[in-house]
């Protein structure tokens, strides 16, 4: 049986569809998903967490970081990749990952599509980033001795890039 918890905006995410879709693989750090968590709220993308979580919802390390977003975030979180997939049915899947061979900058996005981040610690699955067609692996440019970028700066980068290319829809 698919396991779907939902915490919806108390105000307008339930009345529009969400411009984007964050899903975080396993996510670690609370204050990661809590940057993440204000991110989605100010934007109005909608976030989806994939268990297991390396934290509690009501964590008060994760509720520092969003601050009173909370209440302001749609946010579901699921049992596990295939019934996340099944829950949103996303036209596109595009996974940022720095073994990704595309530049993020390069990709025409649109409304709906999905973000996928892998676990802090470890990145996405390589048995998950290679079911995905190449051109859907991004990549952020670094300095060549760079290792990563922080989770929830990755997060920012993308969604406001392809928020940009939809004209800041929505935005005051």
């Amino acid at each position: 049986m698919q396991r779907v918890a939902a915490i919806h905006c108390a105000l307008c995410h339930s009345l529009q569809p969400a411009m984007f879709h964050i899903t975080l693989l396993e996510p670690e750090i609370p204050p990661n998903t809590g940057n993440i968590i204000r991110l989605c709220a100010n934007t109005g993308c909608q976030l989806h967490l994939i268990e297991p979580l390396g934290f509690v919802l009501d964590d008060k390390r994760l509720r520092r970081a969003g601050l009173d977003y909370h209440e302001f975030a749609d946010l579901q979180v699921h049992a596990d990749w295939a019934s996340c997939l099944a829950s949103v049915q996303p036209q596109r899947v595009f996974a940022l990952s720095t073994k990704g061979t595309r530049n993020f900058a390069d990709v025409s996005f649109q409304p709906g599509d999905m973000f996928l981040f892998g676990p802090e610690s470890r990145g996405l699955p390589a048995t998950l980033r290679e079911s995905l067609p190449a051109e859907q692996v991004l990549r952020i440019p670094m300095r060549t001795d760079s290792r990563s970028l922080n989770l929830s700066n990755s997060a920012a980068i993308l969604v406001y890039e392809a928020w940009r290319q939809q004209g800041f829809a929505g935005a005051s």
